[in-house]
């Protein structure tokens, strides 16, 4: 390695973003949302777990997880052009549970 020639800091891996490179990844979105529906009458004890990850290339990936609580259950991961898009399908899918009778974890006896 020659170390007589100065560093070229733009092509460095620790030169500060230009601003528009990671302009997705500022973005802040929702935290995980963990629901549960339980029905000791049906033996029913399920879980689902939501959650936004961003992508390298400025998308988002919703990431899903569900099944019966004590088990790994099951995962499904969608990943979206637009983060736009993953949050509303974020919204759409929660929105979907909460009518099915999913509610948050710890909350009015499903946790």
């Amino acid at each position: 390695m020659n170390r007589s020639r100065g560093i070229d800091s733009w092509k460095s891996l620790d030169v500060l973003s230009l601003g528009r490179e990671t302009r997705s990844m500022e973005r802040t979105a929702p935290g995980p949302l963990h629901l549960r529906r339980i029905d000791p009458a049906r033996n029913m004890r399920r879980f689902y777990t939501l959650a936004i990850q961003p992508t390298l290339f400025g998308g988002a990936t919703v990431i899903r997880n569900w099944g019966r609580i004590g088990t790994n259950g099951q995962s499904m991961m969608e990943t979206f052009d637009q983060p736009e898009q993953a949050e509303r399908a974020f919204s759409r899918l929660a929105r979907t549970k909460r009518r099915r009778g999913y509610g948050d974890a710890g909350v009015n006896g499903n946790g």
